[in-house]
């Protein structure tokens, strides 16, 4: 049986930080409610105009080809986790690879809201095992700051911008990729959505005065079902794969909210230092929030590590993947 590894984590984040000050500044908040119902005390944002996701995404891919001294051509496939392309089509992975001189690379996009770098990663591990592809690169990028309203106080504290990109080889022994279980609700689309720029409600001038081009979220419904999914994905995990809380390394949550992150911990039997935690320094970069704590923990893990990434979007999507890392730290 041929399993994927990861053999090599990057990221890109924007230089400027949104703090919780500054958002008192700019809408009725203060920095102990954002903190004390959240855990985010400051945000990266991408404020270029003239820049999007795939400028981040390309960052990201060029820093992980160099770490690994490998060539743009060498990849077999190029997959982008997006919830904010540059455009409705192409997809920003073919302007990444043209960004990256990928000649002859092919690519996609993989939009599932919160989950689309969990399950972007599942269809790049599928062409690995497949045996027909060598080299797969999985970006997870998102600039959430193009479609947040910052007046709306519910969500405009939440999100952040940046970059995370993984590299999937071959395994070389039984390290790798192990198991995983993705799921869908789509009962739940309308408790966080983006309203008017689809098929169904098309950009117009009254759904631009309606403001209905940003994020819309009932969060309420949503922290309840989060904090629920991604604790059963999680624990699904580990009794499938008979593992036990001392047998994990590291928890590896999807970043949106402390609260739901500590309840996952707390029903896996995971202490908290064994908890991949940067949402206070970065907030809910979406796609980017899992491959982001996989580069700053990097030099922490070891090879045979056990792992679990867990995450829930909208949609409602969740779901938990278990890895045994697959090289040492250098």
């Amino acid at each position: 049986m041929i399993r994927a590894a990861i053999t090599a984590v990057s990221a890109y984040l924007p230089e400027y930080v949104l703090t919780n000050k500054e958002l008192e500044t700019m809408v009725d908040t203060n920095d102990e409610w954002i903190t004390s119902r959240s855990g985010i005390k400051e945000r990266r944002i991408l404020r270029d105009k003239d820049k999007a996701t795939s400028f981040m995404a390309t960052e990201a891919a060029k820093s992980l080809l160099q770490k690994r001294n490998i060539k743009a051509t060498d990849l077999d496939l190029i997959i982008v986790a997006t919830v904010t392309p540059d455009f409705q089509y192409p997809a920003t992975a073919n302007i990444v690879g043209d960004n990256i001189g990928a000649t002859g690379v092919w690519g996609f996009d993989v939009q599932a809201a919160c989950s689309s770098f969990i399950y972007a990663l599942e269809a790049g591990t599928r062409f690995i095992e497949s045996g027909k592809h060598k080299k797969v690169l999985v970006i997870g990028a998102d600039k959430m700051s193009s479609i947040i309203d910052y007046t709306d106080r519910n969500t405009c504290v939440l999100f952040g911008d940046g970059a995370g990109a993984v590299l999937l080889e071959p395994s070389t022994d039984e390290t790798g990729i192990i198991d995983s279980r993705m799921y869908s609700d789509g009962s739940g689309r309308k408790s966080l959505y983006q309203k008017a720029g689809g098929s169904l409600h098309p950009s117009s001038i009254e759904t631009v005065t309606n403001k209905e081009h940003f994020v819309s979220m009932d969060g309420q419904a949503v922290f309840k079902i989060a904090v629920v999914k991604m604790a059963d994905v999680a624990e699904e995990m580990m009794t499938r794969n008979n593992l036990k809380a001392e047998d994990i390394k590291f928890l590896v949550p999807h970043q949106a909210n402390k609260r739901i992150i500590d309840g996952t911990a707390a029903r896996m039997g995971i202490d908290a230092s064994k908890v991949m935690l940067n949402i206070q320094r970065f907030g809910n970069t979406t796609s980017a929030t899992l491959p982001l704590c996989l580069y700053e923990w990097e030099k922490e893990l070891q090879k045979g590590d056990n792992i679990i990434l867990t995450t829930f979007g909208a949609g409602f999507t969740w779901g938990a993947t278990y890895i045994k890392w697959s090289y040492d730290s250098k």
